[in-house]
């Protein structure tokens, strides 16, 4: 990392062949002064694998943080996103699990025009 030949170390799970056959991106529609609060209670949560924010784009989309859950079918996903919705900081935080209906090739970040190390 020092001479720049690597930025990152991660892994790409292959979920469906762990078990997992269904999966949610959770978009919740939250209070903009209040959005870091839930994205960071989102996020320490092990069922939520990804958590991040993206801007509405009103008056079509009023979602602003996404959350991925993923599950064994899709009853373990929803029963997830209830035990999330439970919580506190994020009762009566309107939200809408949108399920996956394919799957795309999973790959890790690709850089090009790198040098080469000496």
């Amino acid at each position: 990392m020092n001479l720049g030949v690597i930025r990152r170390f991660g892994v790409v799970v292959r979920h469906r062949e762990l078990g997992y056959s269904a999966n949610a991106m959770v978009v919740w529609d939250v209070p903009d002064d209040y959005v870091s609060d839930v994205g960071r209670q989102l996020a320490s949560q092990s069922a939520v694998t990804l958590c991040y924010r993206r801007p509405r784009r009103l008056p079509d989309w009023r979602y602003n943080l996404f959350s991925m859950v993923h599950g064994r079918d899709r009853d373990a996903v929803l029963a997830e996103i209830a035990r999330l919705r439970a919580d506190p900081l994020l009762t009566g935080i309107p939200c809408q699990p949108l399920f996956s209906k394919r799957r795309f090739k999973q790959r890790g970040a690709r850089y090009s025009g790198l040098e080469k190390a000496a």
